[in-house]
């Protein structure tokens, strides 16, 4: 009896190195077939009476009129990346690329690229509604949705509503297209929680966004769609 329960318990131990050792040349070949890697990270900074709160932004939430949003893209291989913007009163912008030239002037992998830029963060005001943000990643430049943007940037007021309906069909065309296709894999950020501070100390309460980036790796195309329901 005693022979077989050491039989079994090398046996097991066996096993367990075996998967332990073979895991992370897995996670690692999964990565490796991926033509799309890059991190992201949304947060917000949420008043709430006297405090403030450091928060991750991952799915459809509702804020309000004060709080502060900032962005992050680090490439992890060359990709290109798109962050738009459609606001509550049917306006759309890009709020990366900071411009469609960046990607063939500053454009780098293993660099942080934060949105909007430096330190600064994005506030909501007083304009409430739903608020839309798109993160596109494609392995080709997305070519048809640049010359839209270029058209609205350009264009008449009196064209610009028309050139954005456009613009959001175009994003809706590109999503469908890639739906059936698209397969991904996301690595949560290593830590949790929420940082808090007071409105005193609103100034220099600034936390840095790259703690809270996961890493998104995907075939092709990567899309997420990210409603706030600002009031």
């Amino acid at each position: 009896m005693k022979s077989y329960k050491l039989a079994l318990a090398s046996f097991l131990l066996v096993v367990l190195c075996f998967m332990l050792s073979t895991s992370p040349r897995i996670n690692a070949e999964q990565k490796k077939d991926k033509n799309l890697c890059f991190r992201w990270a949304f947060g917000a900074i949420l008043r709430s009476g006297h405090e403030l709160e450091f928060s991750a932004i991952t799915r459809d939430t509702t804020l309000k009129t004060g709080d502060k949003l900032k962005m992050l893209v680090e490439l992890q291989k060359k990709c290109f990346v798109y962050v738009i913007y459609h606001s509550a009163q049917g306006e759309v912008s890009t709020l990366f690329p900071y411009d469609m030239q960046q990607f063939t002037r500053d454009y780098a992998t293993s660099k942080k690229y934060y949105i909007p830029q430096g330190d600064r963060w994005f506030e909501l005001d007083d304009n409430v509604g739903r608020e839309t943000f798109y993160l596109l990643a494609s392995a080709q430049r997305l070519i048809e949705l640049e010359a839209l943007f270029r058209k609205y940037t350009t264009a008449e007021p009196v064209r610009k509503q028309d050139l954005a309906k456009q613009i959001l069909t175009q994003i809706r065309k590109i999503k469908r297209h890639h739906r059936k296709l698209t397969t991904f894999a996301e690595r949560p950020a290593p830590i949790g929680g929420s940082v808090r501070g007071s409105t005193e100390d609103e100034k220099a309460f600034r936390p840095d966004i790259a703690t809270i980036a996961v890493e998104i790796s995907a075939n092709d195309f990567f899309s997420r769609t990210f409603t706030i329901d600002h009031r």
